[in-house]
């Protein structure tokens, strides 16, 4: 299997497009990476001379292509929508450049022993394979353990199948508990923050109101983009009376809606519930982070990034910047994070790697 590493031993990190969402299990791995191929040589793609496809990766339904000029891969990372041809369903993808923060790729270990009273857990793991089938399982070990491995959007839906059910079991005093890493768009300042207990208990991120509301789960970068850049989010919650109770835990971020108007549509909440989870998932497939890290720096150098942001802040008014102690997150698409991470490079005389 392929890896980050092929791209950066070729020495065209410059020239490499990451290209996500291919469709798993359609055709063969060669048929496929052919096809990615083909799509990206039409000119109608924006597409030119390619000088290698990657595929598969560690990642599945992603793919690396490597263009043998720098100025085609970034045309084809700057038109917005990509489809593959009729026969592989008109699949979108999602490009963006080459770095090592484009995607996520977690790792969770999950206690499903909670749930051995309740279904057999054999069963259990075979649905949820059915459901999920980008998602990789380990064998299931005797005390009820399983490690999965896959993209954050897999494992977020995941999650969320798996607090349903184990909701139903807090009145029980019984725990789900998970652990997750993720490699690539990983917060510094957020696993600096995490637990000495690699174990953490669903009843931590669940505020009470899960249980008289209704519950989602978000990729946290999203959520902060989506809570300070898109107005769509306060204004349809005062438009529909609903409360929100936001719980950052690392990596995600779970929201708990409720009505607070006596007399509102039930299904307000779950209407509300519906919007979000869309604008989340359009969110996730533009949006992009890219870090400076301050940590080590001499305190010139780190006056020098924090005024380079804030002095393009106004030039990106699409880009989120985060300020912590430790680094600086600027989150946006794929494009507008570039230029900005560029711009960012220019103004306090580094190359952009």
């Amino acid at each position: 299997m392929a890896s980050v590493l092929n791209v950066k031993e070729s020495k065209a990190p410059e020239r490499t497009a990451v290209v996500a969402g291919l469709p798993v299990g359609l055709f063969s791995d060669q048929l496929l990476a052919l096809l990615v191929k083909n799509h990206f040589q039409d000119i109608k793609n924006e597409g030119g001379d390619v000088e290698d496809v990657i595929y598969p990766t560690r990642t599945k339904g992603v793919a690396y292509v490597i263009f043998k000029e720098k100025k085609v891969a970034e045309n084809v990372i700057r038109q917005k929508k990509h489809r593959l041809a009729r026969k592989a369903r008109h699949a979108e993808l999602t490009v963006s450049h080459f770095s090592d923060k484009i995607f996520s790729s977690v790792n969770a270990i999950l206690d499903l022993s909670v749930f051995g009273k309740e279904v057999t857990l054999e069963t259990l793991v075979k649905d949820l394979k059915k459901k999920i089938p980008s998602l990789n399982f380990s064998p299931l070990k005797p005390n009820g353990r399983i490690s999965v491995e896959g993209s954050f959007l897999a494992v977020k839906r995941l999650k969320e199948s798996l607090l349903v059910r184990a909701c139903s079991l807090l009145e029980k005093d019984r725990n789900f508990t998970s652990e997750g890493r993720k490699w690539n768009r990983q917060n510094p300042q957020r696993s600096l923050q995490r637990s000495n207990n690699p174990l953490a208990s669903v009843r931590t991120l669940v505020p009470e109101t899960a249980r008289s509301g209704e519950m989602l789960v978000l990729d946290t970068d999203v959520f902060l983009y989506l809570h300070h850049k898109c107005r769509s989010y306060e204004s349809t919650l005062k438009k529909f009376c609903i409360l929100s109770q936001e719980k950052v835990d690392g990596e995600i971020t779970t929201i708990c809606l409720k009505n607070i108007q006596v007399g509102s549509q039930p299904n307000n909440a779950k209407h509300v519930k519906e919007l979000i989870e869309e604008w989340s998932h359009a969110l996730y497939l533009k949006l992009r982070k890219e870090t400076f890290i301050l940590e080590g720096k001499e305190k010139k150098e780190k006056r020098m990034i924090n005024w380079a942001c804030e002095q393009l802040s106004s030039r990106y008014p699409e880009v989120l910047i985060n300020f912590y102690r430790t680094h600086v997150d600027i989150i946006g698409s794929s494009s507008d994070t570039y230029l900005f991470k560029k711009g960012v490079m220019k103004l306090i005389g580094q190359k952009v790697s």
